[in-house]
């Protein structure tokens, strides 16, 4: 683990390593979102919801930011989100404002989600040895310190 963490590292080995951990997260959450099909909500409409359940309530522009779409495409999801009962819209004293907040239903459908994908890593984990788990620990360790750097 010390070539990890090593400052010296030459930039092509930074760059194969960030090659292979790129392709490795595309892959898990692939196998993950699997699991979300039990929600009975898309995954753009999922997507935006988890904003708003781990994010907080954003108004539809905050929320096409997020997302990386225009405001029409995030009205289309938070119209289908609306008529599922998972967000509600909250006036603001600029009345041509609204603030979107994910509902008591939206944020369970979220947290039940979540459950699903962690159960179904945890499983996987559980194969690994007790030192590849501790090992596993260290990396998650190293990835949530290279996140802020992104």
């Amino acid at each position: 683990m010390a070539d990890v963490k090593s400052k010296n590292m030459a930039p092509r080995d930074a760059a194969a390593i960030a090659d292979r951990l790129h392709s490795a997260a595309i892959h898990l959450l692939r196998k993950l979102r699997v699991r979300d099909r039990e929600s009975g909500v898309g995954p753009a409409q999922l997507s935006a919801l988890s904003v708003l359940v781990f994010g907080g309530a954003r108004s539809l522009g905050e929320l096409a930011d997020a997302e990386q779409v225009r405001p029409p495409t995030m009205s289309r999801i938070v119209a289908g989100l609306q008529r599922s009962g998972l967000v509600r819209r909250l006036p603001t004293e600029d009345g041509r404002r609204v603030r979107l907040e994910a509902s008591a239903k939206g944020t369970k459908i979220l947290q039940e989600g979540r459950k699903r994908r962690v159960e179904s890593l945890a499983k996987a984990l559980s194969s690994l040895s007790e030192n590849e788990q501790k090992h596993l620990a260290e990396l998650v360790d190293l990835l949530q310190q290279i996140i802020p750097k992104l």
